[in-house]
């Protein structure tokens, strides 16, 4: 006779990540013949670049794919670190740098060595899901601070204010560009911004990952500001290398033990072969560049397009590959309006209750990561599907 299990843990019960439910919907109906148009995943439709995929190679031709540091290999951090001075004049120290198994693991690292169960951190609304449940399984409290359009739809120093006197926060995340928006902090509100946080003592976290991809403005790194912040990063968006599973942090010389501590237990080191193969990544502009003026061309496509189609309400596309667009027009429901989508026009994009629990709804993601044809023909068809 055995014994009555007990269930999934209470930390379990998070909401699930829509864009990826909507991903499984349309790659069953890929099996089963249909040609879908994918506008649901911020994944780049581009190949990752030449140069890194041949020093991947080169690296199993060596023979040995191992461990490496917890905080990663010291190559890969040292070109990280010259990154910073590169692109934004910012003079790091590669014992500040910490790689790690994409974004997400970087989340996971920040959060468990910045804060302590019970702990209050405030993110946008709307925004990434993933860091309400992310939060929420480490039983940190979620603070979500509603943006407003006159604010260009960033969190303000009067909003974590306001939120803070309430009850004291222990940390902020913003993304600058952000998803689902795309909009993005000019460099003079960003500073402010971590300014306040850094005299309310609130740990500054900023996602930094669609750096590189930006179309209108300025996206300024937080370091500039503070060196306190706890900056995120990752090759998969700019760079192409989604599923190479590699990222990186920048840390207050005060986390540095803790993270790598936090790192060694819980998955010892990022993956070898990818650490070898993204410091090829810095390397490959020129390529890169031209993927990224797709984006572009698929940006001023949607732009021109969808409002003529009914789609005229959306937050300002600064960077990154994303239009959060209203679907008032047509629906009170955006998830049976991407699902009719999907079955009907065979075109796949993401609910804004993935983004937003109280006003998604009313919003709909496109992903503009894919290619100049494919957006091209996925714009024809919803023309069609909605006449």
């Amino acid at each position: 006779m055995t014994g009555q299990y007990k269930g999934p843990s209470r930390r379990s019960d998070v909401a699930p990540f829509l864009a990826m439910d909507v991903l499984s919907a349309a790659n069953a109906l890929e099996a089963a013949g249909r040609r879908i148009l994918h506008m649901e995943v911020g994944e780049p439709g581009a190949a990752t670049p030449r140069a890194v995929r041949e020093a991947a190679i080169a690296a199993l031709q060596g023979g040995r794919v191992g461990y490496t540091d917890a905080l990663g290999w010291r190559p890969l951090r040292e070109r990280i670190a010259r990154h910073y001075g590169e692109r934004h004049g910012v003079e790091v120290d590669p014992g500040r740098v910490a790689v790690t198994t994409g974004s997400s693991g970087g989340f996971n690292l920040a959060f468990l060595a910045a804060f302590d169960a019970g702990d209050r951190v405030a993110i946008a609304s709307p925004g990434y899901p993933a860091y309400a449940n992310i939060l929420r399984a480490l039983d940190l409290e979620v603070v979500e601070l509603r943006t407003r359009t006159e604010d260009r739809h960033a969190i303000t120093p009067a909003l974590v204010e306001a939120a803070h006197r309430e009850k004291p926060l222990a940390g902020l995340i913003v993304a600058s560009p952000a998803n689902p928006t795309g909009t993005m902090m000019t460099p003079v509100a960003l500073a402010k911004l971590i300014r306040t946080s850094d005299a309310l003592g609130i740990r500054f976290i900023s996602d930094e990952i669609y750096h590189g991809l930006v179309y209108d403005g300025v996206a300024e790194t937080a370091l500039a500001t503070s060196n306190e912040a706890i900056v995120i990063n990752s090759f998969s968006k700019y760079y192409c290398m989604t599923g190479w599973r590699i990222g990186w942090m920048i840390l207050p010389p005060s986390l540095v033990r803790a993270v790598e501590r936090l790192g060694q237990n819980l998955y010892i080191s990022a993956p070898d072969l990818s650490q070898k193969a993204a410091l090829a990544a810095f390397d490959a502009t020129d390529e890169l560049e031209r993927i990224k003026d797709g984006y572009a061309a698929n940006r001023k496509l949607l732009l021109e397009r969808l409002p003529g189609l009914g789609f005229d309400d959306f937050f300002p596309v600064d960077g990154a590959f994303y239009i959060y667009a209203s679907v008032r027009r047509f629906t009170n429901d955006s998830a049976e309006f991407a699902r009719r989508m999907l079955n009907e026009a065979g075109i796949a994009a993401t609910p804004g209750m993935d983004f937003d629990r109280s006003q998604g709804d009313a919003y709909i993601r496109f992903s503009f990561a894919g290619s100049v044809t494919d957006i091209d023909e996925a714009s024809q068809r919803l023309g069609d599907w909605l006449r």
